[in-house]
């Protein structure tokens, strides 16, 4: 198009003085000025202007000023030169003419696209971060107003817009009535408040006026603001004279309502968006709305970590490069370091503060954080304190695809609950071993007594009875110690070495067999050639395997096969334990690991020797070691214990 306004303005004979502006002849030479043909020139100036639109498209407008700059001195140059000497004209000013028209057309676009970008980018991040979608905005301001009802008790409320001429127009209204309901319509009651609202914009402030011919009504008249931008106002009667401890309220519920119908407008003037919405001032305001909106979006956003700051837990957000991006007061007290001190520390040596003999290298619990994606929690241990912290590192991520985008610490303070489960652990073991010891002497006395011949029928069934009862007393305690246990896993002294599963099964096989063989039972072992070792507490894990070898056992029928199998599975090691017993029903399957929980089959009462915590135990101890279960069973056919503990 450049090229082509060009060439009609030269054709025209619209540039001739602008082309000898640039032509000088010898004097007395007598000599005419030679000037290209159309076809030629035209070319000339389309090859010019489509070179300089690429230059400016490619390197900007600033950088390709230079290269212009110094062309078009070059060219006029040439210009002079050539017509001093050759008599020939080479058409400088169409050419000047096309090459700055293509490149302002060019920048023009480049502003234009960029705009387009950058608008869709607002209006993307404004509509992300909404906290209430624009299309309930009216819904929204109503609610603004019945909270005010429930505090001032206003008897008439109405909010106002200002529109694109500047003029108050009602946007909603909430005027109870005597059944109770809203009336949002007839604001034509309101037209002499607007006045006083127009006031009340102007001075930026609320205004109060008694209303005439009443002697306690009042008007009240609000600015609706938001980051020193008025888009309304709020306009209310109440019966009762108005307090200035209200102000605070008033102002925090403008805010809000401000925040509405700046999100409101903003929607709207979006979906009306046109092509040429560039050169328009109105559009640039609408732009300028959306990054208000944005802004308020953002401010209501914050309120998440607001509340962190209301937290008991120390908690602390760190950002991928080091930088602390917020830590509240308890975590700071837990660190032992002021607020002050933040902004020239590290999330890093904020992680310094807890090292212990189990967190001694923050650096790498980070890095399997960021790694894996999976929290890192640890019990801490100060001794020097007295105190006890519980550690949690985690990664925050957002998006989709998710993208990390902090680190978030808390760290709770377990001293407390750590002396309480202290005390009531010593409690446990006092009351279990002063049980004991008098249930031993009953069981063993009721025991001789029922072995003497010579006792009358009615009192040898009296003392069978005492030792029956006795002996379930004795594992109701015992049942009672084994839960205690599991919920004091955390407490117990795991030593985790490096140990082959496959060993540990030849060592329960071996244990195990001649009970299998009284219940004229198969116990196999399938080994996999070259097991990796794991990491694990090997009481803790031997106990597992033989609870689950055990069970296979007891509830398997005669002349039927156990079989213990390991084998290697990605970065895991499986353990399973097979039988072809009665198997589990479907409804079963997720609550045999709970604890108590035992299976009934049908036509059968439920095994009273069985205290319904061995699976239980399993689950436990293998989640501890950072392990899963598994069960497979099909009613009729058998059932499948497993699980998996880490390679090492």
């Amino acid at each position: 198009m450049a090229g082509v306004v060009s060439c009609v303005l030269w054709f025209a004979g619209l540039l001739l003085s602008l082309q000898n502006a640039f032509v000088v002849m010898p004097k007395g030479a007598g000599l005419v000025l030679t000037t290209p043909s159309f076809r030629v020139g035209a070319a000339l100036i389309f090859v010019v202007a489509f070179a300089v639109a690429i230059d400016v498209g490619r390197f900007g407008g600033r950088r390709a000023f230079l290269y212009l700059g110094g062309g078009f001195l070059g060219l006029a140059a040439v210009s002079l030169f050539a017509s001093w000497l050759f008599s020939l004209d080479i058409l400088f000013a169409p050419i000047a003419l096309a090459a700055s028209l293509s490149a302002a057309a060019v920048q023009i676009k480049r502003l234009r696209e960029r705009d387009i970008e950058l608008t869709e980018k607002l209006i993307a991040a404004s509509a992300k971060f909404e906290a209430v979608p624009a299309a309930e905005a009216e819904s929204c301001l109503l609610r603004g107003l019945q909270l005010l009802e429930t505090v001032l008790s206003p008897s008439d409320a109405v909010v106002f817009r200002l529109d694109g001429d500047g003029r108050l127009t009602s946007s909603a209204r909430l005027r109870p009535n005597q059944n109770g309901s809203l009336d949002t319509s007839r604001n034509s009651v309101w037209r002499d408040g607007l006045s006083l609202c127009q006031r009340a914009i102007a001075a930026k402030e609320i205004i109060v006026e008694k209303v005439e011919g009443e002697t306690t009504d009042e008007r009240i008249a609000l600015p609706l603001r938001h980051e020193d931008r008025t888009v309304g106002a709020l306009l209310l009667r109440v019966t009762k004279a108005f307090e200035d401890d209200d102000r605070a309220l008033l102002n925090a519920i403008a805010g809000q309502m401000a925040r509405n119908l700046q999100r409101e407008e903003t929607h709207k003037a979006n979906a009306k968006r046109s092509s040429l919405a560039f050169f328009s001032a109105n559009h640039s305001e609408k732009r300028l709305e959306s990054l208000y909106v944005l802004s308020g979006a953002l401010t209501e956003q914050s309120v998440g970590i607001s509340t962190l700051s209301e937290v008991g837990d120390g908690v602390a957000l760190g950002y991928l490069d080091g930088r602390i991006a917020f830590a509240n007061k308890a975590l700071t007290e837990l660190a032992g370091i002021g607020q002050s001190d933040l902004p020239r520390i590290t999330f890093f040596d904020l992680l310094d503060r807890f090292r212990t003999d189990v967190f001694d290298e923050p650096v790498i619990a980070v890095r399997r954080v960021l790694q894996t994606g999976e929290a890192y929690e640890r019990e801490l241990d100060f001794s020097d304190r007295n105190a006890t912290y519980g550690l949690r590192i985690s990664l925050v991520s957002a998006g989709s695809p998710a993208q990390p985008l902090c680190l978030a610490l808390v760290i709770k303070d377990l001293t407390l609950l750590k002396e309480y489960d202290r005390l009531k652990s010593d409690m446990i073991s006092l009351m279990s071993h002063e049980l004991r010891t008098p249930l031993t002497s009953i069981n063993g006395f009721a025991e001789l007594l029922a072995a003497d011949d010579e006792l009358p029928a009615s009192a040898k069934e009296f003392v069978t009875i005492i030792a029956n009862e006795s002996q379930r007393l004795s594992r109701m305690i015992n049942t009672f110690l084994a839960v205690t246990k599991l919920q004091r896993k955390d407490r117990q002294e795991v030593l985790k070495i490096p140990l082959r599963l496959d060993e540990v099964v030849k060592e329960i096989i071996v244990g195990l067999q001649p009970t299998a063989k009284k219940r004229r039972i198969r116990l196999v072992e399938r080994p996999t050639q070259s097991l990796p070792p794991v990491a694990a507490d090997k009481s803790m894990i031997t106990q597992a395997v033989k609870n689950l070898v055990s069970n296979a056992i007891k509830y398997s029928p005669e002349r039927t096969t156990v079989t213990v199998s390991t084998a290697l599975e990605a970065e895991a090691v499986r353990l399973s334990v097979e039988d072809r017993g009665y198997g589990i029903p479907a409804e079963a399957r997720d609550r045999v690991w709970e604890k108590f929980y035992r299976v009934v089959r049908e036509g059968q009462e439920k095994d009273e020797e069985s205290t319904g915590l061995g699976l239980s135990f399993v689950r436990e101890v293998v989640e501890q070691h950072g392990g899963t279960v598994d069960l497979d069973s099909e009613v009729g056919r058998g059932s499948k214990f497993s699980f998996t503990l880490p390679r090492l």
